[in-house]
């Protein structure tokens, strides 16, 4: 089975433009992210989706200056963008992951693609997000490309045409659901980029340990946090944008 890791990534935010290209250590955020995704034991198609807008050419241009597949869809409705990028891929297996989480731990994301490998053959979705247990910023959902056919076809609210999965797992009576947690509860901490504070703190992570262990994981981030407590406390009065 194909298994196609899919990043979503948009210059528009309304609490920080731009943030997927802001520069750390003379490097965009999304080169981070993407660098990392590749180092997953699983994933063997990385697809950036973004949209036809002009204000993305930016996102594709740095796609094509690093040999990254890209598509380019829909600038509002984000599961037609994603299940159009999906089929040109021929996934057989979804990974899905937004372009604000520079962090990506491949070994996290393969977790969630074992978890979803060795469920059962009706299960749909196996993400770690529903319970959470892992920091925001560490968001993976693995669905079948069966799921998400069915999620374009019969998904007419606005707001799960904009966030692709709600959708799945609004709807367990369609779908079957797994969720994976951590054993431990690190859910307090932040680690994607929507606001200025949140990119501080990125910068700082990213500027202690890139030099020395570019391919840092989650624990290295945690042992890092918790030799400069004060760090965590720069965007933890954030709130989650609802939708």
């Amino acid at each position: 089975m194909k298994i196609a890791a899919i990043v979503q990534a948009r210059m528009n935010s309304t609490r920080l433009p731009g943030k997927v290209l802001q520069e750390v250590l003379g490097k965009p955020l999304l080169r981070y992210q993407l660098e990392r995704v590749k180092e997953s034991a699983f994933i063997s198609d990385l697809i950036v989706a973004t949209s036809v807008s002009a204000a993305d050419d930016p996102i594709a241009a740095l796609c094509q200056s690093l040999g990254v597949n890209f598509y380019r869809g829909s600038e509002s409705d984000v599961l037609e963008r994603y299940y159009e990028a999906a089929l040109q891929s021929g996934a057989d297996i979804v990974v899905r992951l937004t372009g604000d989480c520079p962090l990506h731990d491949p070994g996290i994301i393969d977790q969630v693609i074992q978890a979803y490998l060795d469920s059962p053959a009706s299960c749909d979705y196996v993400s770690n997000t529903l319970q959470r247990t892992f920091p925001r910023g560490l968001d993976t959902e693995v669905f079948s490309i069966d799921a998400l056919t069915k999620a374009h076809a019969e998904a007419f609210e606005e707001t799960d045409r904009e966030h692709v999965t709600p959708y799945i797992y609004r709807h367990p009576d369609s779908f079957e659901i797994l969720q994976l947690t951590n054993r431990q509860d690190w859910s307090r901490y932040r680690l994607t980029v929507d606001t200025p504070e949140d990119f501080q703190l990125i910068r700082l992570i990213l500027e202690a340990l890139c030099p020395s262990n570019p391919l840092f994981g989650m624990e290295d981030i945690l042992q890092l946090l918790d030799q400069n407590k004060d760090w965590s406390r720069l965007n933890s009065h954030i709130e989650q944008k609802k939708w």
